[in-house]
């Protein structure tokens, strides 16, 4: 069987390919940089990080880019002996209305090289690019702008794509107003016996979320809704153990199976919390992660295999075995050039600006830089939550000179929802002190100031800090051993750091845990990380 999710935590939109006998699933990363994550896997079932083609300034400049905007929704595919990877970079958010770039950037191996980006325009999102069988190339996508950007019903434009000079023909046409699930968007459109299948999210972001799917005989239209519904939703079923099933994509194997990935969370619910009782479904910390399902087709219609809803374990496809050894935990020991995979950073690339793996072998130096309000320069490196119980530790050295300077660990959604567990300097005891601070809806709380402050001991050299997440709650812990642990006796509430505390209809990312260094007062500190260990319960 394949388990659900196949990318546990905040892997959204997941868009796949095959090339041969590889399978490759690339899904968005938000502001989080390096932009865009590529999965490879040879049969469905076992995944491992491939690529992370946006690694550079060059390539992704964020400096600044709102919570949430950022990488939306790249879409990948392999034709012409080329992987094409489109993708929107959103510069604005919070305004009458959203706007972003588009770019197409090509690579003969998912490893790379990456071509430049070539810009696509800005009137709209959620491109993907059709490799007709004529030979034609066509851009795909659902547009935006002032006067459509509240439409919730939406249009689906196709462009015709010259690849030789990578322009696009100014000729739009509109080829789908979609359904009365209305927020039409994310298209993807595939040929298959004389037909043309165009897929659609609709329904939002949330718990409405769904999958449609419409046919033509002409790539122009007019397209033809399914009889059978949806072909991905669980709104009809509250009680599922995964929700929010949306924004899907199919593949074909080499043996002539179907499936489609999608995106889709796991909910936590609040059974014995009352006053939690209005949030219905439950609330989603982990974010939105990718599923598969098998497909059918049924009078040349897909349909999924035992219905609509998503599902924690499917049949397997009918393809050798190819386990990757990949670990759902995770231990760093800081002791190669570059990070690992699992992490990344806010908006910027890791450089000496913010830290450094060879200035002290054997550990990761962050530089203070900006505080974690900031959408420039964080010096943090973090971690997806995969699992509602799990254990992160770390062992951190740190010196500060000021008030302004501090270290430690962090549990983050966005730059107005996080907590952290820090060490500064209390210039008034003249002492390293151990604090709680925890922004929620960018109201800040302070928690071990003003008489109640937790001494470092000169002495000590090291901080042992954890984070130990269990269901609806989590808590921080230290220790000045790495044996002896005291908890914090505050909690917090792991559901604060979901897109549906965040935002009554949901935002886009997930909960992180991180490593944080900040200096705003700019007379320069730096803290060791020596390991770090993500442990599922």
């Amino acid at each position: 069987m394949i388990s659900n999710p196949i990318l546990k935590g905040f892997h959204p939109d997941p868009s796949v390919c095959r090339s041969g006998e590889d399978y490759y699933i690339a899904t968005s990363t938000f502001e989080w940089f390096p932009g865009v994550r590529i999965f490879h896997s040879k049969d469905l079932k076992n995944w491992r990080l491939a690529a992370t083609p946006l690694d550079s300034v060059e390539m992704l400049d964020m400096r600044g880019n709102p919570d949430s905007g950022g990488i939306w929704a790249p879409n990948i595919t392999y034709a012409d002996g080329l992987f094409w990877l489109l993708y929107t970079d959103v510069k604005v958010i919070d305004a009458p209305w959203k706007n972003g770039r588009n770019f197409l950037v090509t690579a003969e191996n998912i490893e790379g090289p990456w071509s430049s980006p070539i810009p696509m325009g800005n009137g709209g999102f959620d491109p993907s690019l059709l490799h007709n069988e004529d030979g034609k190339k066509y851009y795909v996508y659902r547009p935006w702008g002032p006067r459509n950007h509240s439409d919730p019903y939406n249009k689906i434009v196709v462009q015709e794509f010259d690849a030789t000079t990578n322009k696009l023909n100014k000729k739009r046409t509109n080829i789908f107003e979609g359904t009365d699930l209305k927020y039409t968007e994310a298209p993807n459109i595939y040929n298959k016996d004389g037909y043309y299948y165009l897929l659609t999210a609709e329904g939002g972001t949330s718990f409405e979320h769904s999958v449609t799917v419409a046919r033509s005989k002409d790539l122009f239209g007019p397209y033809q809704v399914s009889p059978h519904g949806s072909l991905v939703t669980t709104w009809h079923k509250p009680t599922n153990a995964i929700q929010k099933a949306g924004h899907g994509a199919l593949v074909e194997t080499q043996n002539g199976e179907w499936f489609i990935t999608y995106l889709a969370s796991r909910p936590i619910r609040f059974p014995d919390r009352p006053l939690l009782a209005r949030r219905g479904r439950g609330m989603c910390p982990l974010g939105r992660e990718t599923v598969i399902d098998r497909i059918e087709w049924v009078d040349g219609w897909p349909l999924v295999v035992g219905g609509a809803h998503a599902k924690l374990e499917i049949p397997e496809a009918n393809l050798p075995e190819c386990d990757w050894g990949v670990s759902e935990n995770f231990t760093d020991n800081f002791d190669n050039h570059k990070l690992d995979g699992n992490w990344q950073t806010l908006r910027i690339p890791f450089s000496d600006k913010l830290g450094s793996l060879t200035e002290n072998p054997g550990h990761l130096r962050l530089h203070g830089n900006d505080s974690l309000v900031s959408l420039f320069e964080q010096s943090t490196v973090a971690t997806r939550w995969r699992h509602h119980d799990f254990s992160a530790q770390t062992k951190m050295a740190f010196s500060p000179e000021n008030f302004q300077q501090s270290a430690g660990m962090c549990c983050y959604y966005n730059t107005s929802n996080w907590t952290y567990c820090l060490v500064d300097f209390d210039e008034k005891l003249n002492k390293r002190c151990l604090r709680l601070i925890q922004v929620d809806h960018q109201i800040a709380t302070f928690h071990h100031y003003d008489g109640n402050e937790i001494i470092v001991p000169d002495e000590i050299a090291h901080v042992w800090m954890k984070v130990d997440v269990k269901g609806l709650d989590y808590y921080y812990s230290y220790s000045f051993d790495g044996k002896n642990w005291v908890q914090f006796e505050k909690s917090f509430e792991s559901w604060k750091i979901s897109d549906d505390y965040i935002d009554g209809r949901g935002f886009f990312t997930g909960a992180f845990v991180g490593l944080h260094c900040e200096d705003i007062s700019s007379d320069g500190c730096f803290a060791d990380f020596e390991s770090f260990t993500y442990l599922a319960k």
